[in-house]
């Protein structure tokens, strides 16, 4: 798997789908070739899944900021080779307490998290409202 280095590839992958669990929050999105808003790295030749880690400021010290990276970073390397698809990008947002966590429950809420972000939706949505069509 690839990483995602570039804001412009984080920002993207933020209006995709998204999975929360108590260590981690997996953000999911495919790409298409040509797509606006993906920096040069995604090219479609690079079919390849692409993953991102971040760790809020408010998570700890640096010390624990990283930390909890290498954790995930670990997690997705043992279960997202076989969970994550071709030609999508992840994020995955790190919590507080994947820093205490068992590493076989990370591991395990990572597993569920790539289920529910490719699990089919059982109703559509309703698109929301702008704010002129609700005054209206």
């Amino acid at each position: 798997m690839q990483r995602l280095l570039k804001r412009r590839d984080f920002l993207f992958v933020r209006d995709g789908r998204r999975a929360n669990a108590a260590t981690l929050s997996l953000q999911a999105r495919r790409r298409e070739s040509g797509q606006p808003g993906l920096s040069e790295a995604a090219t479609p030749q690079s079919d390849e899944p692409r993953v991102g880690f971040t760790v809020t400021k408010r998570e700890g010290s640096a010390v624990e900021r990283n930390r909890i990276r290498r954790r995930l970073r670990e997690a997705v390397r043992l279960s997202g080779a076989l969970h994550a698809r071709a030609g999508h990008d992840y994020v995955v947002v790190g919590r507080h307490t994947a820093l205490d966590a068992p590493f076989a429950t990370i591991v395990d809420e990572m597993i569920a998290a790539f289920g529910r972000v490719h699990a089919e939706r059982q109703g559509a949505r309703k698109p929301r409202r702008s704010a002129d069509e609700a005054a209206r």
